[in-house]
């Protein structure tokens, strides 16, 4: 039987049979792993803590013929126990799991799984505003996925010059500046998402001084950008 060890993170599960799970697992170089959890529903399976949503675990699975392979070994690297303490953390972590699952349906790049880890640490954070991190992970899916706009040129390709404010051209997707100063999206709203796409993690967001103003409309062009970038 040909076996491999890994680290994962729990995407999906899905009860089957009386005792067992189907678990989708995202991996740092295995990109999704489907598998199944033989009798981890019972109180004394070895398994079950080993797989643990909002946690990173090393897992080992028997590779099966298909694409569904048995996971035989299940150990918590790191478990974000925090995220669950708290209602709006934990509503977040689901859908940025969710988010994710569904960026990697055709992908299988490691940075997700960076992403996702980050993410989960983030939220385990309590100095760190949730909002925050849900910003943060949706710039880098849109980074993975070549979707990132552009935030340093306008639509002509030359640097984006100063003004008072600017809208954002989807067809180039970019900024440009507005007429009469209307724009939506002010410079320090520019600003803001350079640092969000070029930040390591979220924590580094959170030191930014009034980002509590940048944030709602920030945040609202980014799931535009999420939503524009999917297939129709």
């Amino acid at each position: 039987m040909k076996q491999f060890t890994t680290q994962g993170i729990v995407l999906t599960r899905t009860d089957f049979g009386e005792a067992d799970r189907i678990i989708t697992f995202l991996t740092p170089d295995h990109g999704k792993v489907r598998a199944i959890a033989k009798a981890v529903r019972k109180s004394q399976s070895k398994l079950a803590g080993g797989i643990e949503l909002f946690s990173v675990s090393n897992l080992t699975f028997v590779a099966g013929r298909g694409e569904l392979h048995t996971l035989i070994s299940s150990r918590l690297d790191k478990h974000y126990a925090g995220i669950v303490k708290d209602l709006g953390r934990t509503n977040a972590a689901y859908e940025l799991i969710k988010l994710v699952n569904k960026a990697t349906e055709e992908k299988n790049e490691s940075g997700y799984f960076d992403v996702l880890h980050q993410a989960f640490a983030a939220l385990d954070d309590s100095a760190v505003d949730p909002q925050i991190t849900e910003l943060w992970c949706r710039l880098r899916v849109l980074d993975l996925a070549g979707h990132a706009p552009n935030l340093q040129n306008g639509p002509d390709g030359q640097k984006l010059p100063p003004a008072k404010t600017y809208n954002f051209d989807f067809e180039h997707m970019c900024f440009a500046p507005a007429d009469a100063g209307q724009g939506s999206y002010s410079p320090q709203d520019i600003k803001f998402l350079r640092l969000g796409s070029a930040a390591a993690h979220p924590q580094l967001l959170q030191k930014v001084q009034g980002v509590d103003k940048v944030i709602p409309k920030t945040s609202m062009l980014v799931d535009s950008l999420l939503d524009f970038g999917r297939p129709a």
